[in-house]
């Protein structure tokens, strides 16, 4: 069976992979993107899905650069203009409107299956390879050679893992993976409120973890609610009924009661990273390289992120885009960013579940005081709509 030759070869079609992939493809690069299992179909008639993104300015910028994001418009986005956060435990709480930042909101919700079409339609200079899993890799001087499950090779100057939490592309390069299990599920649904969201995402901190409804442009939310594990398999064993009364009060009724909720779903919350990031001819992107607690949303728009450097990094070198000095200046520029975001995120965790005497109390004045002043309450939602900011063209190769 002959072999086929492209300069990069992207493991994992998910959204992340799937961005890469347009991005160097639009570079006129030959790309092909190997993804295990077909993507399903949106269908504008469908109930919203499960499983949802908040994306930030900096990722709406990614697909506005790749053409993805009319498309994106096209299907159906809900933006969200304020974000309202509470305390459980006290009495603080502090509310970000885009108004006050000059912006006309602060971020979207996105069905993860939205954005993954939007960035899969019409593909320039990327031959898919679905459904094909990856089987070995020989990695030598020049190229990396990739035989598939079913018998397929590949070879390529570049192979990029976008293959998730549980990368192949990791496991075979010999990259160690760090795992801090958080001891929490997330369950997750889309329910209707008796009173309208107000394009607001809500947010309270509970001591079991933090429960979020993010605003639908149907009037309905999505429900993304992280609790201790004993906590999470309770809830999912309970009725619907008996589950909305329990989110009710989680949320303190704030947007009144659940009227109706579809189906649930839960899933294990683990933080991980890798080292290193870069192997010679080998690069990690995403969850394949990074997972962090969702409480602030921030994880897709993390692996976004590595996608816009990865891909500048290598338009932008004249050297072989294989070759660890090109790969290593993009683990400089993402590994700092992931990394203090993954610190943050563990860092709310523990200090909003945590039960200390008094801890409620000073979670409740630096909620206030943040609140209190104008610029720092700025900083945080500018800091919160653009994550990580545009990707810098500092540290060229």
């Amino acid at each position: 069976m002959s072999v086929e030759h492209y300069e990069v070869v992207v493991i994992g079609g998910g959204m992340v992979g799937t961005a890469l992939a347009r991005a160097l493809g639009r570079q006129g690069r030959r790309v092909a993107l190997v993804e295990a299992h077909a993507p399903r179909p949106w269908r504008g008639d469908e109930p919203y899905d499960l499983r949802v993104s908040a994306i930030n300015r900096a990722s709406q910028r990614l697909f506005e650069q790749l053409d993805a994001w009319r498309a994106m418009l096209e299907r159906r986005v809900s933006p969200y203009r304020r974000m309202h956060v509470w305390d459980a435990g006290g009495t603080g709480a502090i509310t970000f409107d885009a108004a006050e930042i000059g912006e006309p909101d602060l971020g979207h919700i996105i069905e993860n299956r939205v954005i993954q079409e939007a960035l899969g339609d019409a593909l320039e200079g990327v031959t898919e390879y679905c459904p094909a899993a990856l089987e070995s890799m020989t990695v030598d001087a020049a190229r990396v050679r990739l035989m598939l499950a079913d018998g397929r090779e590949l070879s390529a100057a570049l192979v990029v893992g976008a293959d998730g939490a549980r990368s192949r592309v990791r496991s075979l390069a010999g990259i160690e993976r760090e795992e801090r299990p958080y001891g929490q599920k997330a369950i997750v649904a889309t329910l209707m409120t008796e009173r309208p969201h107000q394009a607001t995402a809500w947010q309270r901190f509970l001591a079991t973890g933090p429960v979020a409804l993010l605003p639908l442009a149907d009037g309905s939310s999505s429900l993304v609610w992280s609790a201790d594990s004993e906590v999470a398999d309770r809830l999912m064993a309970l009725s619907d009924d008996d589950f909305r009364l329990e989110l009710g009060r989680a949320t303190a009724l704030r947007l009144g009661c659940v009227a109706r909720i579809g189906p649930r779903a839960a899933f294990p919350l683990v933080g991980s990273r890798v080292r290193p990031y870069v192997r010679p001819r080998i690069a990690l992107v995403g969850d394949a390289a990074h997972t962090i607690h969702p409480l602030a949303g921030q994880g897709v728009n993390l692996g976004f992120m590595d996608v816009a450097v990865l891909a500048e990094r290598l338009a932008d070198t004249r050297r072989d885009i294989g070759s660890l000095r090109v790969l290593r200046a993009y683990e400089r520029a993402r590994r700092a960013e992931n990394e203090g975001a993954m610190r943050v995120m563990e860092g709310f965790k523990q200090i909003f579940g945590s039960r200390l005497p008094g801890l409620g109390w000073l979670r409740g004045q630096g909620l206030a005081l943040a609140g209190g002043l104008p610029p720092l309450k700025r900083r945080l939602a500018a800091r919160a709509l653009l994550g990580g900011g545009p990707p810098s063209r500092a540290d060229r190769v």
